[in-house]
């Protein structure tokens, strides 16, 4: 994959502005966090309606033309459960500057998912896991390679499945650390891409500790091969981290303004 892929969370309608932002098909909430994350570096944008049961068609519909629109086709990844609202997405994108990303498929319910990825050319995130946390290493190999059978049968290429090892919150599992470490070393030995929402990790820490705790697990987690990330862009120590991170790994050629590029 070459040089570490960020996808920007922050437009998500979790946030009270995004939401109100999206229900009243208000732009202007919504071009201000993409320009924030863009301008940060950010790759993708990942756009989070949520369930969007009633409106989610026309609403993902949208928030792609509108942000494809002003920022020259940046490439997005598409978050809902609603599986209609992603079909209508991919059905007014532009794939020139990088194809959809589904976010997200798992070994159970959402499996699905990977048909959709399948029948649209598109990338799918892949959690490995089925339903719940997975007890160890073994089971989510387990739900990796069902992912990859499934996938490939309905004529996905593997390098088109990104798998999420499932960031797990430190505080209350940090005995899981470095077991999901290891298993992103798993994954990047047997070829596959791997990206995940590194944010989980210092979910329920002090404000001013989070940036470090997630810029520490990343560089961890890029060591053992990862090679993407659902993270917040704006976190400026994130970002220097990684961009640090892709010049020791040999991914980018070091040059003393590496951290304005």
């Amino acid at each position: 994959m070459g040089k570490f892929i960020t996808i920007g969370e922050r437009i998500h309608c979790i946030s009270p502005s995004i939401r109100a932002a999206m229900e009243a098909k208000d732009p202007e909430p919504i071009l201000k966090r993409a320009k924030e994350q863009l301008d940060a570096g950010a790759v993708y944008l990942d756009v989070n309606i949520g369930p969007a049961e009633k409106t989610g068609e026309d609403l993902m519909k949208w928030a792609v033309k509108l942000l494809q629109e002003h920022f020259d086709n940046v490439p997005l990844s598409l978050d809902t459960a609603n599986r209609k609202a992603i079909e209508a997405g991919i059905s007014v994108y532009n794939r020139s500057k990088g194809k959809p990303i589904i976010n997200s498929a798992d070994a159970g319910d959402r499996i699905s998912n990977i048909d959709l990825a399948a029948e649209n050319d598109a990338v799918c995130i892949a959690l490995c896991s089925k339903s719940g946390v997975p007890a160890n290493n073994d089971e989510r190999l387990e739900y990796c390679q069902e992912m990859l059978e499934y996938g490939l049968a309905r004529g996905m290429e593997a390098e088109d499945l990104w798998f999420d090892p499932l960031f797990l919150v430190i505080k209350g599992m940090q005995e899981k650390q470095a077991e999901m470490l290891d298993f992103i070393r798993q994954l990047t030995d047997m070829g596959f891409n791997s990206t995940g929402g590194l944010s989980n990790v210092s979910n329920g820490m002090p404000r001013e500790v989070r940036p470090i705790m997630d810029s520490v697990m990343l560089a961890m987690a890029m060591q053992c091969g990862l090679n993407s990330a659902i993270v917040n862009p704006c976190d400026q120590k994130l970002m220097e981290t990684i961009k640090s991170a892709d010049i020791i790994l040999n991914r980018t050629l070091y040059a003393d303004s590496y951290l304005e590029l």
